[in-house]
């Protein structure tokens, strides 16, 4: 009756009515929300909303369709209401998402998809920038990387043994390592050509004047056959491209060192960076790994043995990934499958406490290490290890002082830090004060070159008014305005007469006497007196006279 009536929007509406409705008030509270609805968590605003709209006291009590259970579960205990989550509360779900644009009045179904999509890109957004797991997926994509590098610069090294030992075949049983044979390739190239100048650099790539001595001997009577010198160049290249693979494998292990010492240090500790990465790999983060218990830890990795196992009703495998840690080597064929047991144990309580720890230390795992050393050694000679309680004890002493220390060490570096932001600030303030003072300097040497300019133009207007001033003084006749002028551009003309000598001969004042000095003072003088009456001025007052 329901799944028949959830496509027709009329047989819907008959069956299912919009009671209440509360939007979202903004993008980050729907966010906020849906975070909390997909953790199984009860946020404040769905509490308040059913509160307000369900009959939660009474004699009818109403019961809540809830189509995820984990929220359903939840609810049930916050609020104490019946839930049900089966049945025909996944169809009415689906109809009301189908018709929710038509049961909402004001709702377009473009909008509601639009509101959909835009909730669901920040939620996926959200997921992918908060991810919990971010460190533990550096690790897992540089162990995968790792392991592919182990098999690449295998069989590349492997062709390359082929390739040179058809020139050189019996350094193959000198040198068996791979990345020493593609040094040793690239550095001696034709054997023809391997004199005992080159021993102290083969040496140095052996590692043994032994070797060295062996190779240089081994390539004078080889009976390996000529190479062409193309040959020999395409060789050299490609052993070139393994030797860079295996130094790059190098920087690649000591990469996920430092990553399993931030991130898992305690495990690091105990069973070692690569056998504890492979761990975190294959359980898909570290959260997933400290949630596995100890018997699953101790098969991880050998589902295919274990499920043959159990189809074959044969035995099933003592050991996964751990195998590869140097207890269950050490161990006694007895006591494998026993050890392996206990290391899985340990590592369980390691990885939980890595996950789930404030700051990182590798105090426990030192100490779970110590405990697996002590147990190996009960197998063997039966000594009694101590229990786990006094070593538990002993650890988190130890590792509350390291913790106290590291806080101290941050403290300083963070005063560290704003002495050097306060410093940096002096500094930034002190240029700017130097660049207004550098501003104020430039603008006074321009004022200073501008001045010289400035007086020389004072200097002439204050001889210009003493010229003018002269005349007066001289009690002259200042009938006409154009006597005025021509007897000014005369005193003028004489004014400058008596600027300009007295500095050219300044220095023969300075040598001649004063009489001397007197003597040219007084012919500058008369100068200018005998200068005036030729001047045009008599003409004019004549005609003046005659006119009168």
């Amino acid at each position: 009756m329901v799944e028949e009536s959830v496509l027709s929007i009329g047989k819907f509406n008959s069956m299912v009515s919009l009671a209440a409705f509360f939007p979202f008030k903004s993008a980050q509270a729907a966010l906020e929300n849906i975070n909390a609805i997909s953790e199984g968590v009860v946020h404040a605003d769905l509490k308040l909303f059913l509160e307000t709209n369900l009959a939660l006291s009474g004699k009818k009590k109403a019961s809540l369709g809830v189509s995820d259970a984990k929220i359903g579960a939840a609810l049930q205990e916050e609020l104490n209401i019946s839930i049900q989550t089966g049945g025909v509360v996944a169809e009415i779900t689906r109809g009301i998402r189908l018709h929710f644009h038509s049961l909402v009045k004001g709702l377009t179904s473009l909008a509601a998809s639009k509101a959909q999509l835009g909730l669901g890109h920040s939620y996926s957004r959200a997921k992918v920038k908060f991810n919990v797991n971010r460190a533990d997926n550096m690790i897992i994509q540089s162990i995968a990387l790792l392991d592919q590098l182990d098999k690449d610069i295998n069989t590349f090294s492997m062709r390359v043994r082929e390739w040179y030992g058809y020139h050189f075949p019996e350094l193959i049983k000198i040198v068996s390592e791979n990345s020493m044979y593609c040094r040793m390739a690239q550095l001696i190239g034709n054997r023809k050509e391997l004199t005992e100048e080159k021993l102290e650099s083969l040496e140095e790539v052996v590692m043994d004047s032994a070797k060295a001595q062996a190779i240089l001997e081994a390539s004078r009577s080889s009976m390996g056959m000529d190479i062409s010198p193309i040959d020999l160049i395409n060789i050299e290249r490609f052993s070139n491209r393994v030797v860079s693979l295996a130094a790059y494998r190098q920087g690649l292990q000591e990469y996920l060192r430092s990553k399993m010492s931030q991130v898992a240090p305690n495990l690091a500790a105990l069973i070692g960076e690569v056998v504890g990465a492979r761990l975190i790999s294959h359980a898909g983060s570290l959260t997933n790994l400290a949630k596995y218990p100890a018997s699953t830890v101790q098969i991880l990795g050998a589902e295919k043995a274990l499920f043959r196992a159990l189809k074959t009703r044969g035995n099933t495998p003592k050991y996964g990934l751990i195998f590869h840690s140097t207890f269950i080597g050490r161990a006694a064929a007895k006591n494998k499958g026993r050890i392996s047991r206990y290391l899985a144990n340990k590592c369980t309580i390691a990885s939980r406490i890595d996950c789930f720890s404030e700051l990182p230390t590798s105090v426990f795992g030192d100490k779970l290490r110590e405990q697996v050393e002590e147990r190996l050694s009960f197998y063997e000679t039966g000594d009694v290890p101590r229990k786990n309680v006094d070593v538990m004890k002993e650890a988190v002493k130890e590792a509350s002082d390291v913790a106290a220390e590291l806080k101290r060490k941050l403290e300083k570096k963070e005063k560290k830090r704003l002495k050097r932001e306060k410093k940096l600030k002096k500094l930034e303030t002190n240029g700017e004060a130097n660049s207004d003072a550098e501003a104020e300097a430039a603008e006074a040497e321009n004022g200073a070159e501008e001045t010289p300019a400035k007086k020389k133009k004072k200097r002439k207007s204050e001889a210009l008014e003493a010229v003018a001033e002269q005349p007066e003084g001289n009690g002259m006749e200042q009938a006409d305005p154009p006597k005025k002028k021509k007897k000014r551009k005369s005193d003028a003309d004489g004014v400058e007469v008596k600027m300009e000598e007295p500095e050219d001969n300044a220095t023969e004042q300075e040598e001649l006497p004063k009489k001397k000095k007197k003597l040219k003072t007084e012919k500058v003088d008369a100068e200018p007196a005998t200068e005036t009456p030729e001047m045009p001025v008599s003409g004019k007052k004549k005609k003046k006279k005659a006119a009168e």
